[in-house]
């Protein structure tokens, strides 16, 4: 039995790991990871908070608020905190990483999100295309407040529901979220302070396309209330040169 097999029964020879042992465990296996792939981003949290912008915070909100993961999720925030998970990588529609346990190899996690369903991308691109100051914050990684219900919302938002979300672990754990599951659902919130943009990455939205129809409608939105007609169509490329995308 190795000298971080606790925690997975109350009988003999089982106790919960302390946290100076979670992180030497991390540190072992996070070793271990790096001299077979050097190039893994570990999450490093700061502080006692997971995530400080107002993408992360969102993300971690939505997730606390349903009743599904209300009893859950809190498990993995000792986790994420203790820095156990050891690489964390967000690609269209998908989380995949690696945490630390309590055996001698880490274990790894899989997350696929649903594409944001049309009705909700509608929704965005019109409430983009009123302001290109929207635009502009997004583009920054910021927020614009006046979008927060809209965002948020837990239908038809952009933050996804448990119904869209699907999960696996290689741990034993038969629980429905596990510990592991549940510190990679936080550890995306603070990814997600490092990059805001990532957020359309995984909810698989094509951000130049947003750029594209939101600045098409805020141009047919002008030219309606000024009473001018063009023909000129904003291509693609136009749209990365004009926002450096």
């Amino acid at each position: 039995m190795s000298r971080y097999d606790y925690g997975y029964g109350y009988g003999f020879g089982y106790r919960a790991m302390t946290v100076a042992e979670k992180k030497a465990a991390a540190r072992e296996q996070l070793a271990r990871l790096r001299q077979e792939n050097p190039d893994v981003h570990p999450v490093v949290i700061e502080g006692r908070k997971i995530a400080k912008t107002w993408w992360g915070k969102a993300w971690i909100n939505n997730l606390e608020s349903y009743a599904d993961y209300a009893n859950r999720i809190g498990r993995g925030r000792s986790y994420v905190t203790n820095g156990m998970v050891l690489d964390l990588g967000i690609t269209t529609g998908r989380i995949d990483a690696v945490v630390a346990g309590s055996k001698d190899d880490p274990y790894t996690v899989s997350v696929s999100i649903a594409p944001l369903a049309p009705p909700a991308w509608q929704a965005i691109t019109a409430a983009c295309g009123k302001s290109i100051a929207t635009i502009d914050l997004l583009l920054e990684g910021k927020f614009p407040p006046e979008m927060e219900e809209l965002f948020t919302q837990q239908s038809g938002g952009l933050f996804p529901a448990p119904k869209e979300i699907k999960f696996t672990c290689s741990c034993p754990d038969w629980a429905y979220m596990c510990k592991h599951v549940a510190a990679v659902m936080y550890a995306a919130g603070a990814r997600l302070d490092e990059d805001p943009l990532l957020f359309f990455t995984l909810r698989n939205i094509d951000f130049t396309e947003l750029l594209k129809k939101s600045v098409a409608e805020k141009m047919a939105n002008m030219l309606k209330n000024s009473g001018q007609k063009t023909k000129r169509v904003m291509a693609g490329a136009d749209i990365k040169d004009l926002f450096g995308v």
